[in-house]
């Protein structure tokens, strides 16, 4: 059974940069195979579209048979036309010539601005039996625009064919949250908050908002990153034991853990969060070469008015019985000293500390992404006194990902596997949790504070 892929924004840099090479990673694990169609405004011919897919994939060429890789391009089709228009959409279908239930999948590869018009757009359409609808995020600007299109795609296709995609949900460090918690007898007990003291979820970039300043200027750090990436993270770290691991049970526990974080009130986002925005500086890139920044509110796009961050620093509650008075500390920023991709469990200290006179650290557990690494910091005697206390860390690499992330999500969504989707409801709650903090950040509660790029962001206030 051929599966059917149909890209909306088939030129643009998402499909570029990661579905195309994400695909060449997956053909080869396709039965049936696959067939491309790229949709677009730019004049462009068939002929011309599909060497345009010739020149990215010849970068990315995969992991199966080359054959299988120069079919994509060879056979890929091409609509010209506004994705917006019920037409365009109808003409791709018409490419796609899909058999049957044969799945094809509806790739929104787009700015989020386009999802509701393009969604009511193939309510007006003949929709294939085996459609799929992807869309990236951020799902909605907020609270309200999330229902309205959660409203619109499910008039026109079934949650179980809805893909809220996020790539966060694929990297090898998260899933092995799953296997790291109800796989080991020796950490569950551990984890809740009789032995847990804080929990950080931290995405800090070297990274400036390049030429994305026209996007990011209508988001921000916390639409960009908290409200899907890092929330999702959380939901693997907090969640309750599912009865499997299937889509279904999965679901239900993240959205547990989502209902059950407190809303702030304005006087508590005044006191748990920071937000701050880059200025002019000096970054050290991962290859150690560094380079000079210009301000956030000079980059193209940018509208200094609109008091976009750059830096979101929020601190959650979760009010259930496992987490009660746990702090969950949710970071990110661009433009930083260091790339700092981790989630951090900090345990309590011990209840009487024998080592008299000499303190004990907390023990840690940290799960870095990208690269994916796990290493737990543990007390032990000294080289030195036997009596001493010394801190050492066991640590272990990961093995590499492979396919990488957005090819284990292209090949979930084929497959028609959801689980590295979020649910309607998930995305809803997401907004629930982030919607106060918007409303207070925009009527003042949190200064906006300016941080060299470079440097470490903004300080935290104390108490």
């Amino acid at each position: 059974m051929t599966a059917h892929m149909i890209v909306l924004g088939a030129t643009g840099d998402l499909t570029r940069r990661y579905l195309l090479p994400g695909l060449t990673q997956v053909l080869h694990l396709v039965e049936g195979g696959l067939r491309l169609v790229g949709v677009a405004q730019d004049d462009l011919t068939p002929d011309a579209f599909r060497e345009h897919v010739r020149g990215v994939v010849a970068e990315h060429p995969g992991h199966g048979p080359a054959e299988q890789v120069r079919a994509l391009a060879d056979e890929a089709g091409f609509v010209h036309g506004d994705v917006t228009d019920p037409a365009t959409l109808q003409q791709a279908f018409t490419e796609a010539a899909a058999e049957g239930d044969e799945p094809v999948v509806l790739y929104l590869a787009l700015p989020h601005v386009l999802f509701r018009d393009v969604i009511s757009a193939l309510g007006k359409c003949e929709r294939p039996a085996g459609l799929r609808v992807v869309v990236e995020k951020p799902f909605g600007e907020d609270l309200e625009g999330a229902r309205t299109l959660n409203a619109a795609l499910a008039a026109v296709v079934p949650e179980d064919r809805t893909f809220r995609v996020d790539h966060f949900l694929a990297k090898q460090t998260v899933i092995n949250l799953l296997g790291l918690r109800f796989a080991n007898a020796v950490l569950e007990p551990l984890w809740n908050s009789k032995y847990v003291e804080s929990v950080e979820i931290v995405f800090d970039e070297t990274v400036d908002s390049q030429s994305r300043g026209s996007y990011y200027d209508r988001s921000g750090a916390l639409r960009d990153m908290v409200q899907n990436h890092l929330l999702q993270l959380l939901t693997y770290v907090a969640m309750e034991p599912p009865l499997s691991v299937g889509p279904s049970d999965l679901s239900k526990r993240k959205v547990d853990v989502l209902r059950a974080v407190r809303e702030l009130s304005p006087e508590e986002v005044a006191r748990s969060t920071v937000r701050g925005r880059y200025t002019a500086g000096e970054v050290t890139g991962k290859d150690g070469a560094t380079r000079q920044v210009d301000s956030y509110v000079d980059a193209k796009g940018v509208d200094a008015a609109r008091e976009t961050e750059t830096y979101a620093d929020v601190t959650l509650s979760i009010d259930n019985w496992r987490w009660g008075g746990v702090p969950f500390r949710l970071r990110t920023g661009k433009a930083l000293d260091a790339d700092r991709r981790e989630v951090v469990v900090r345990f309590r200290p011990v209840p009487h500390d024998v080592f008299t006179g000499q303190h004990a650290e907390a023990n840690e557990l940290r799960l870095q992404l990208d690269p994916d690494r796990m290493s737990l910091r543990l007390n032990v005697n000294g080289m030195g006194d036997p009596f001493d206390l010394e801190t050492v860390q066991l640590d272990t690499e990961l093995a590499r990902q492979d396919p990488t992330p957005y090819g284990q999500l292209l090949l979930a969504v084929i497959a028609g596997d959801t689980r590295l989707s979020a649910h309607a409801e998930e995305a809803e709650e997401g907004w629930r949790i982030v919607q106060p903090i918007l409303d207070a950040w925009a009527g003042g509660a949190t200064p906006l504070v300016d941080y060299p790029a470079g440097g470490a962001g903004p300080e935290r206030p104390r108490g």
